[in-house]
């Protein structure tokens, strides 16, 4: 892509496609996206099993505008707070976004600093802090994969509004209409509906 050159289009310049025929506006945020990029969507729920009271983590992982990985877990301890189990789950999150990175590599695809998308704000915080205090210390080591990459520039963590929080539907049950949107936002269709 560095080596593209520039050629002209046959499509005029001042010609709004925000808009359809009628005037109203189309859906241009899958139009938006960067067709060599890659970013990731972390959540998690809280206390989300009634019997031993862990939480569940929900990844997913874009390129472009396509659905390229996801996953849904229950987490190996339970968490003493929403923070902690965003945490935990943006750490996973993390994981997946360092290993579809290295295989970009062997198509000669370097990307740079990767976003994760978080709507939790703490967690946020916690994965931007490298000191160890009385709300974090008691967090696994192995879940400080995230802040360490966070330093290195591997990944950025990003605050994404809960509505637009993509992982949300690996998470937890939603109602029809967010399920709905997220579905169109991942790209995933319903089969009985294409027939």
């Amino acid at each position: 892509m560095k080596d593209s050159k520039p050629i002209s289009t046959p499509m005029a310049s001042s010609i709004s496609i925000d808009k359809d025929d009628t005037g109203i506006e189309v859906e241009v945020t899958k139009y938006r996206g960067s067709a060599c990029s890659l970013v990731g969507f972390s959540d998690s729920d809280f206390a989300g099993c009634r019997s031993d009271r862990k939480s569940t983590s929900g990844t997913c992982h874009l390129f472009g505008n396509c659905l390229v990985s996801w996953h849904s877990k229950k987490q190996h301890s339970v968490a003493l707070s929403t923070a902690e189990a965003e945490y935990v789950a943006a750490g996973s999150c993390c994981a997946q976004i360092i290993w579809l990175k290295q295989q970009l590599l062997d198509f000669n695809l370097k990307l740079d600093c990767i976003p994760i998308k978080c709507d939790n704000t703490s967690a946020i915080n916690l994965s931007k802090n490298p000191v160890l205090h009385s709300r974090t210390k008691h967090i696994e080591i192995r879940h400080h994969f995230l802040r360490d990459h966070v330093e290195k520039g591997d990944v950025t963590f990003e605050y994404v509004d809960t509505t637009n929080q993509l992982a949300d539907i690996f998470t937890k049950p939603l109602a029809s209409d967010p399920f709905h949107k997220i579905s169109r936002d991942l790209g995933i269709l319903d089969l009985k509906s294409v027939e």
